[in-house]
């Protein structure tokens, strides 16, 4: 058996620890809550909880955690032992079904955006059995889901699962019309293709806005940066290959299928993507992903960023969101086959989620929009704001040929071949593949390119699923009544086709004459989370989500309401942050050179009175003005610091420090960046670009 073989899996309660370890009856009963989401009964529960305790005790094992993720967009732990005194006062180790199921953290010091006051603190966690338990950091992890007292969803998994179970019950009506008896059960299917930059740990003690805002508020451009592509693909640095090896063991015993790793574009960024797995699965081992990134990292004198633009003029970091719908047979909907024009399952299904990406385009958007990702999206690395489809060639053209009613006679190769004897040819995809799109299908998913390198993805891929589980719904209703299922598919194929193709663009998303077209089309331009939010609670999405319990109206709000909050304190803990650096460091130091420079100057005249020091003064001059406009430009942001608690409510306040906030602090850095550029480097305070960039 390899090594990979040996370790993969060995810290998690999975399918084969069960089956080796649970009685049948259990096992069966537990089989059957996981595969069909029946009820479990407190006995079984009860069978289970001592098998896992047994089990994590033989690991080395003393408490069990209610692992879960609140809207903090981290995940949260409170730590137990299995200790129980028994009757004489001895010690033994005990682990019940009743604490399997429920645990109880203080709701009120998460966030709930107002669904809990600070003396309503109850909560509870429900352990999810669709998810496998595991051990981390010698801690047995149960995967929970988190609510409030009242009932309320506090967490980003509880939404995400019942998105899950929605579209599998409008998915199994449609298939029950193409005559599938054999499916029971449709699920979703994701792998996040993770982004993130890797600096040396001494160099970002270093830099205070780094370490308060895990990006640099500040930095001139360094004389080289991913100008010559040099960085993408290339051989990896040993530092950074044993970081990666580490990593890799550490997902594996946690059985994260991590498959993929490489340098990306930019200096110092790299790229970790998972195989496929089932959302829920796939969400918990992102959260974990994430975490061990960064604690793998240190333990290399490395320190991990996970912000979506850490630098300014390179390229910042996503987490390309690999999106498809699967049978529990192994059947990919999603798939065109190799004559999609004559596949009408995989038709449907395509044009359910071209209409619900045109519906919905401002849920996406919504679901994507955080303080992080607004200085990313629209970058020419990533997708602008506006919300399209990329289908390629082929499927466009099918596309077209169904609307236009016309026979389809067009032959694309499906064999590539290189026109070298000894290089084999090799099957051809469906389609080319559009780095400029936002949500581009590429053979048989769709990846969703804007979601944010340390956003959860919980959050977009409820949306995907509920939008898309809407219009199976719609479908279903209208192809269930009709009595020629042919004709009325063509029909609707046709009409769906026709009155959302403009949600289709196979060009160039980032050319200023796509978002002149787009506007054209109809289509939302929302660059901004203040933007962006307002869509959340319209009537229509309220309407949606309610209407498949997927969140309800006060959740909904409250939901809205913790985004603006958390857009709004990172930008002011980034305002206060480059206000304290400017007035303790920058200023301090550039006067210290003008010192200098002034003191050169002097000695020139006093020991050489015909000296020329006209240079001195030339830079004297320069740092004093930028100095003087770097002064008044802190002054102008601490005050929009205090006028900010002039906003009524908290839109407003999101608002004003996008508007207001926000762009002082751009003022500011371009100030602070030219005074970077012309001062003497034993005097600048920081670690500049290039020692960051290139520091590892």
């Amino acid at each position: 058996m390899s090594y990979i073989s040996d370790i993969f899996g060995s810290m998690v309660f999975n399918d084969e620890v069960m089956k080796e370890r649970l009685p049948k009856d259990t096992y069966r009963a537990l089989k059957k809550t996981i595969q069909d989401g029946a009820s479990l009964d407190l006995n079984v529960a009860n069978v289970v909880a001592n098998a896992m305790k047994d089990w994590a005790v033989e690991k080395g094992t003393t408490h069990f955690t209610h692992w879960f993720q609140p809207m903090t967009g981290i995940t949260a732990e409170k730590h137990d032992s299995f200790i129980s005194v028994s009757s004489d006062g001895k010690i033994i180790m005990e682990f019940s079904g009743k604490e399997l199921i429920k645990g109880e953290p203080d709701a009120s010091s998460f966030p709930s955006g107002g669904l809990r006051s600070t003396f309503e603190a109850r909560g509870y966690t429900a352990w999810d059995p669709t998810s496998y338990a595991f051990i981390k950091d010698g801690v047995l992890c149960i995967p929970t889901a988190f609510c409030s007292y009242g009932g309320e969803v506090l967490d980003k998994k509880t939404p995400l699962l019942r998105s899950m179970e929605v579209l599998n019950i409008q998915a199994l009506r449609i298939l029950k019309l193409f005559s599938d008896t054999e499916t029971s059960r449709v699920i979703t299917t994701v792998g996040p293709e993770q982004e993130y930059f890797l600096i040396d740990t001494e160099l970002f003690k270093k830099r205070r806005d780094l370490v308060y805002t895990g990006r640099t508020l500040f930095g001139a451009k360094p004389p080289k940066g991913q100008e010559l592509e040099d960085h993408y693909f290339g051989a990896i640095k040993p530092r950074i290959a044993g970081f990666m090896k580490e990593l890799n063991e550490e997902l594996w015993k946690l059985g994260i299928y991590a498959k993929t790793e490489h340098n990306e574009v930019a200096p110092s960024q790299h790229e970790l993507a998972p195989i496929f797995t089932n959302t829920n699965a796939a969400c918990d081992h992102n959260q974990l992903t994430m975490e061990l990134m960064k604690k793998t990292a240190l333990r290399h004198g490395m320190t991990c960023l996970l912000h979506e633009k850490p630098f300014a003029g390179i390229n910042g970091s996503g987490k390309h969101n690999n999106w498809s719908i699967s049978t529990n047979g192994g059947v990919n909907l999603l798939e065109p086959g190799n004559s999609p024009r004559e596949n009408a399952r995989f038709l449907l299904f395509l044009c359910a989620v071209i209409k619900a990406v045109d519906e919905y385009q401002d849920l996406l958007k919504v679901s994507v929009s955080t303080a992080g990702n607004d200085h990313r999206l629209g970058g020419n690395e990533a997708p602008p704001a506006i919300i399209s489809i990329f289908l390629g060639d082929e499927l466009t053209s099918v596309l077209e040929s169904i609307e236009g009613d016309s026979k389809y006679d067009k032959e694309y190769k499906r064999e590539m071949n290189v026109g070298v004897d000894a290089i084999p040819a090799f099957p051809k995809d469906t389609t080319d593949r559009n780095r400029t799109s936002p949500f581009a299908f590429t053979g048989n998913k769709f990846e969703f390119r804007m979601v944010g390198s340390k956003l959860s993805i919980a959050g977009p891929n409820m949306v995907l699923n509920t939008i898309v589980a809407e219009e199976l719904s719609q479908f279903a209703d209208i192809l269930e009544e009709e009595e020629d299922f042919t004709a009325a598919l063509n029909t609707l194929l046709k009409d769906t086709i026709k009155n959302h193709k403009r949600i289709i663009f196979n060009g160039n998303n980032y050319t200023a004459e796509w978002v002149e077209e787009a506007e054209k089309r109809g289509l939302l331009n929302l660059k901004s989370t203040p933007e962006s939010l307002p869509y959340f609670t319209s009537e229509k999405n309220i309407k949606l989500f309610e209407k498949f319990d997927i969140l309800t109206e006060k959740e909904i709000n409250s939901r809205t309401e913790i985004v603006l909050e958390e857009y709004i304190k990172e930008l002011s803990i980034e305002a206060l942050t480059f206000a304290e650096i400017a007035k303790k460091d920058i200023i301090p130091a550039v006067v210290s050179y003008i010192k200098e420079l002034s003191d050169t100057a002097n000695s020139k005249m006093v020991f050489v009175p015909d000296a020329d020091s006209g240079a001195e003064k030339e830079i004297i001059l320069k740092l004093s003005l930028l100095m003087h406009s770097l002064y008044s430009k802190t002054e102008l942001l601490e005050s929009r610091l205090l006028e900010i608690k002039n906003c009524i409510d908290v839109a407003e306040r999101a608002i004003f420090s996008r508007a207001y906030i926000f762009s002082a602090m751009q003022e500011l850095r371009a100030v602070v960046d030219e005074i970077e550029t012309n001062t003497a480097k034993k005097y600048w305070p920081f670690p500049t670009y290039g020692d960051l960039l290139f520091g590892v």
